[in-house]
């Protein structure tokens, strides 16, 4: 189904017999379960006209109790901000599951730089106020930035591909090679948690046809999130790429919703980092309490993903931060580790000291010291997790992508039961 505003009409404003025609769309689209896509481009309601389009049970707002509603239904939703969206037309650019904004043409707000500047005096732009840069990196309002409409519209059909089409269940049809090799993932493995190699290096040669769909590339960029085919099996990808901030969280929490609203299995791609010292100003305890509860939000939705998870720590596997990225206690189906990966609450081979309370490090010597971040290191070690099964044993990287291949052939038999699993909850995008 294909909703569309035409902005050559009254600015694509909503008139009643507009609201009408929308609210008999979204009615077939849900009787019939159909895929459905917004081009929005509109200034909201028609304000001469407002008593007979936004009060009453059949009016405005039941335009976006039907995208919620359908959201609940499992009927995917994208939506393209392709002109200026205000008001209510902003929520119909929000609410559903995937959103693309195109830069310089779309915009999206509660109300205009003009009505800004009746309000408080203030000079500010439409892309400062509602554009598309502040929209994918600043309020992650929007999953997709396009350049050009033509941009836009082919982010639409890659995520219309990422949907689970119901195949039954078997051997996956045809598949590409990575067009990097995966024997180079061995020289790729991080050695450090402080190591800045960028983890879509190491998709790019686990990935058929070395081929990634990114979600929200522009927010959260210390967390990468999209869709990609292995071995011929659709999954969606969760990797680490810093620190798990605030935003990161969200990110993470919103996208593993929509896999697991489409059925489609989750590789995590694990290297978090150790816990950090200890917040010594305002501004910092502001940022780790909100860290802290949008991470809790990520554990909440990875803990309730109804589809199968698949876990490779790459590098660090260090505190709670693990447990967002569906470590051992999260049950994913498989978990495996890279030799150099590191399992602990901290890292031994940081300074200890930092993370000493109190008076207990005046009572410890510097041999102490050493001797305790020793033993930390011994035990934060691979083959000391995979000694106590704590993981489901050690892969070479350059093996990765056949074993979790194999992985994923093995739970392909539980298709059928996610796809009668029923979920009751629209996606939530925070």
């Amino acid at each position: 189904m294909l909703i569309a505003n035409d902005a050559t009409v009254k600015g694509g404003s909503l008139y009643p017999i507009t609201v009408k025609k929308q609210l008999r769309a979204q009615e077939i689209a849900i009787k019939n379960h159909l895929v459905t896509v917004y081009l929005v481009d509109s200034g909201g309601a028609f304000l001469p006209l407002q008593a007979d389009s936004f009060p009453d049970e059949k009016h405005g707002g039941r335009m976006i109790y039907n995208i919620a509603l359908m959201s609940s239904m499992k009927i995917p939703q994208v939506a393209v901000v392709c002109g200026s969206c205000v008001a209510g037309a902003a929520y119909i650019s929000s609410l559903p599951e995937e959103c693309v904004i195109v830069n310089k043409i779309g915009s999206m707000f509660l109300a205009g730089p003009a009505l800004v500047k009746a309000a408080t005096k203030e000079d500010i732009s439409v892309e400062e106020l509602g554009g598309a840069f502040l929209h994918s990196r600043v309020s992650g309002g929007v999953d997709y930035f396009a350049s050009t409409e033509e941009e836009a519209y082919h982010q639409v059909k890659s995520s219309i591909r990422s949907l689970h089409t119901g195949c039954p269940p078997g051997e996956p049809l045809g598949y590409d090679d990575p067009l990097y090799s995966p024997e180079e993932l061995s020289g790729l493995a991080p050695q450090s948690f402080e190591s800045h190699l960028n983890v879509k290096l190491i998709l790019s040669r686990l990935t058929d046809g070395s081929r990634f769909h990114e979600f929200k590339a522009e927010y959260g960029t210390t967390l990468v999130t999209g869709f990609a085919h292995l071995g011929g099996h659709l999954i969606g990808i969760v990797a680490n790429n810093g620190e798990l901030t605030s935003q990161a969280s969200l990110k993470g929490s919103h996208f593993v919703q929509l896999c697991s609203d489409r059925n489609v299995p989750i590789l995590f791609l694990l290297n978090t980092v150790p816990l950090r010292q200890p917040a010594t100003n305002l501004s910092q305890a502001k940022d780790i309490a909100m860290r802290l509860r949008a991470q809790a939000s990520m554990m909440t939705t990875v803990a309730c993903a109804a589809v199968p998870k698949i876990t490779l720590v790459i590098g660090g596997c260090f505190g709670s931060e693990s447990y967002a990225m569906c470590g051992r206690c999260f049950d994913p189906e498989f978990l495996f580790l890279w030799p150099n990966a590191r399992v602990a609450l901290t890292d031994g081979r940081s300074s200890f000291a930092h993370f000493m309370e109190g008076d207990e490090a005046v009572y410890m010597s510097e041999f102490e010291l050493k001797e305790l971040e020793k033993h930390l290191t011994e035990e934060s070690t691979a083959f000391y997790s995979s000694a106590r099964l704590w993981d489901d044993g050690i892969i070479l990287p350059q093996d990765s992508r056949k074993v979790i291949t194999r992985c994923l052939n093995i739970i392909k038999q539980k298709w059928q039961q996610n796809m009668n699993f029923q979920h009751h909850q629209p996606i939530l995008r925070f």
